[in-house]
Order: C-alpha cells, then sequence, then structure tokens
C-alpha cells in the first residue's frame, strides 16, 4: 500500500498571510520584472506570480530567502511587515479573496 500526504485546508489567516506576503514583495520587486526576480532567485516566473498574487500562501522557507536575497530584504523585515498587518485579536479583518479561495 502507497501512503499519500494529505494537506490541511489553509486557515483564513494563513490566506490572508499569504496575500500580505505576496503584496510585499511584490512592492518590494517595483519595477524589475518578475522574469527577472525569479531566475535571479532560481525559481520560475510562474511560482513567482503565484506567490505574488496569495495563490501560494505558504510557499517554501528557500522560496521566500532566495526572492528575499534577489530584492533585497532581510527575511526578519519581511516577517515582521507581514505580522505587523495581522488583524486584531477579534479576527473582524476578513478578505474577499480568502473567502472566495475557501468556498471553491
Amino acid at each position: 500500500m502507497i501512503g499519500f500526504m494529505v494537506r490541511l485546508p489553509l486557515t483564513f489567516e494563513e490566506l490572508e498571510r499569504g496575500e500580505r506576503l505576496g503584496a510585499l514583495l511584490r512592492r518590494a520587486r517595483a519595477e524589475r520584472t518578475m522574469v527577472d526576480i525569479a531566475f535571479d532567485a532560481g525559481i520560475s516566473p510562474e511560482t513567482l506570480r503565484k506567490i505574488e498574487s496569495g495563490r501560494v500562501a505558504t510557499p517554501a522557507f528557500s522560496t521566500i530567502a532566495a526572492i528575499a536575497g534577489v530584492l533585497g530584504l532581510s527575511l526578519d523585515e519581511l516577517w515582521n511587515s507581514v505580522l505587523a498587518q495581522e488583524p486584531d485579536a477579534s479576527g473582524a479583518r476578513s478578505s474577499r479573496m480568502a473567502r472566495e479561495r475557501l468556498a471553491s
């Protein structure tokens, strides 16, 4: 019998965190092309596009480290920026995109 890994659905918080990460990377990329950044980071432009759009909400650490390195961002600064935008404890803020992803 072959075993399979089952990935649990992401939470609203994880989806929103992925969207914030993508937005931060997109802003840091500024005028540089997605292809240039992806090539320099050793990933495909499609992977970078998915991360920037929030479609890959939990990218591999090594992928984010590579992108951050190319963009000249420290991982600490990047993570602190993502966390600084966390919703308050009441969880009042929830993005439309996160709800749509879970509904699909």
